[in-house]
């Protein structure tokens, strides 16, 4: 029988710590193209985790769920999960986050026929704005509607949202760009209305996106371990090769 010796090397390179290789588990939602439980290697963002722990040694399992659901299961003392992701950073005593693993351009999606006009975010208060629920978008607009001054129809998918934009209910919506190309592509809901719509021109920013682990010693434990997996593989040619 021949042995693979390039295996046996990689077994080394990770540490000889297979012994104390552990299963680490985390939550997330289906947000293709970054994580769905359906897409292959379950999406760009679960292949850099994995690839973080793997150069750790450990084993990494990911669990689908609706958002909400995803970041209360991570929040639960005691929970098997200690984490969820991909998430944009923002201030939280329940999670703790990770180093940057990669970015998403995020932006507004709106109808060709009728974009819209803005400079500063204050000046979508204008507009009949959607967003989902439970999403961080960032700490200006989200401060915005804290404060209403800007007023955002609330829904519970991307997808929910891109249809209230063709048929005219909304004027646009918060969505990340790499998120919208993949719905476009793959949806039937939306396959006979995709050439409408468009991402707006200008960006509201490039959110680096990270796991959230949850504030305590086991949620620290394995941000640490996490963070120094991150820094042993390129993230950005792993993000790359899973968005084309």
């Amino acid at each position: 029988m021949k042995f693979n010796y390039a295996i046996l090397g990689l077994l080394f390179a990770i540490g000889g710590s297979t012994a104390n290789a552990e299963t680490v588990h985390l939550t997330s939602l289906d947000w293709a193209p970054y994580s769905g439980k359906t897409l292959e290697n379950q999406g760009a963002s679960v292949v850099v985790a994995q690839a973080a722990f793997t150069a750790m040694g450990h084993e990494l399992v990911v669990d689908f769920f609706p958002w909400s659901r995803a970041v209360k299961l991570a929040s639960e003392s005691g929970s098997q999960y200690v984490g969820y992701f991909p998430e944009y950073l923002y201030e939280s005593s329940e999670f703790t986050f990770s180093a940057p693993m990669g970015q998403g351009p995020l932006g507004l999606v709106e109808k060709k026929s009728s974009p819209i006009s803005w400079t500063k975010v204050s000046d979508l208060s204008k507009y009949k704005l959607g967003v989902v629920q439970d999403y961080v978008n960032t700490e200006e607009l989200d401060a915005l509607i804290a404060s209403k001054e800007i007023k955002p129809q609330v829904v519970t998918s991307d997808e929910i949202n891109v249809q209230k934009v063709l048929g005219g209910r909304i004027d646009a919506a918060v969505i990340d760009a790499n998120v919208l190309n993949y719905m476009l592509a793959h949806s039937n809901k939306l396959a006979k209305d995709k050439d409408q719509v468009q991402m707006n021109a200008k960006l509201l920013m490039n959110k680096d996106l990270y796991i959230a682990f949850r504030n305590d010693a086991e949620g620290k434990k394995w941000q640490d371990i996490y963070d120094q997996g991150l820094s042993k593989i390129d993230i950005n040619a792993l993000m790359t090769e899973h968005l084309k």
